[in-house]
């Protein structure tokens, strides 16, 4: 019985979401994300965090991988842990940056690494997993 109820507990707080391979996407990827968050209360600077990190994985995915993409989060404690999981690159990871306008391009990566208690890349034979944890406090 008491597997049961844990079972049921942690399905709570998990929530899986496709990503669609269009630019719209992100926000309404991050909507579904607010909703999910508020739901599960999480406090709102964490939830504020957790938003950004999902825009910029998500954007990460349409951009830069093929499809399907699907966004996971769950909630364990105090910690959000948030992962986006795509096809691969479309194109190779050696690639040239030159006509990437910095501005516009690029900084993803910092802010996740900036955001993030942990973070990291799997790499499995369905594709690549990037994932990052925030830690309320």
């Amino acid at each position: 019985m008491a597997a049961q109820l844990n079972t049921l507990l942690r399905a709570a707080y998990e929530h899986v979401c496709p990503i669609p391979p269009v630019p719209g996407a992100v926000s309404a990827v991050r909507r579904s994300a607010a909703a999910v968050l508020a739901d599960w209360d999480v406090s709102a600077s964490i939830a504020d965090d957790a938003l950004l990190v999902v825009s910029e994985l998500v954007t990460n995915a349409i951009i830069h991988a093929r499809p399907p993409a699907v966004l996971g989060l769950s909630w364990e404690g105090d910690a959000i842990r948030i992962e986006v999981t795509d096809a691969g690159p479309v194109i190779p990871a050696c690639r040239s940056r030159d006509g990437i306008d910095p501005d516009e391009h690029g900084r993803g990566e910092t802010i996740v690494h900036a955001l993030a208690t942990r973070h990291g890349i799997r790499v499995h034979p369905g594709g690549v997993t990037r994932w990052a944890d925030l830690v309320a406090g």
